[in-house]
């Protein structure tokens, strides 16, 4: 079904595209910029993070055929993968799946522009969102409907965070740590039970376990 499709995708991206964690580094790295600078550097860094993302939705099923990486086994790394971020996201701990490690964001308070580095890779086009977007849409067999509708959904997650970025500052006073806090856990909680799926569905494809496969 469409509809779920795009609801899995929308909750797979919103979890490894991070716009809480987002929220948080940009507010911090941008502070000392105006409003006209702050809004230029998320436009360059959601245009540029989407190219890369989309360039992987597009060439996903012929880079798996070059290096020879059967569907099973990227579900079941995809998962692995996921499955690690949803920890990091739960226990409120930053490894760089999802965002910048401290190195990454002590170079970048010293950038003027950081729409490149580190906003487009690796906060927004990181690990876990090039491995979410081959992951999903490879799984739709092709250029088909579904394939459509993940890459709907990668667009929409993008979109939030472009506008999540304007409203950055504004919002962390808002909600403060501690909301935001919350809204990583609770989606962290949703992404395990995805990556689980994933994990189960590659076992269950690749006959390894002969009670997940038939």
């Amino acid at each position: 079904m469409p509809i779920d499709t795009f609801l899995l995708a929308l909750t797979t991206f919103f979890a490894t595209l991070g716009p809480a964690d987002l929220l948080v580094v940009y507010a911090a790295l941008t502070q000392k910029n105006t409003q006209a600078e702050r809004r230029a550097m998320a436009l360059r860094g959601t245009v540029i993070a989407a190219v890369i993302l989309l360039f992987f939705a597009v060439f996903g099923e012929v880079l798996l055929k070059l290096f020879g990486i059967t569907l099973p086994a990227l579900r079941i790394a995809g998962g692995i993968l996921l499955l690690l971020i949803s920890i990091d996201m739960v226990f409120a701990r930053h490894s760089g799946g999802t965002g910048t490690t401290p190195e990454e964001e002590n170079e970048a308070q010293s950038r003027a522009d950081i729409s490149v580095f580190p906003l487009a890779t690796p906060l927004l086009a990181g690990p876990g969102a090039i491995s979410a977007v081959i992951l999903l849409t490879t799984g739709s067999g092709g250029f088909n409907l579904e394939w459509v509708v993940v890459v709907l959904a990668l667009l929409a997650i993008l979109l939030l965070c472009y506008v999540v970025m304007l409203v950055a500052i504004p919002i962390q006073r808002l909600l403060g740590i501690t909301g935001l806090a919350v809204v990583s856990r609770v989606v962290g909680v949703l992404l395990a039970a995805l990556a689980v799926q994933f994990l189960l569905d590659g076992l269950k494809s690749s006959g390894l376990i002969t009670g997940l496969a038939g």
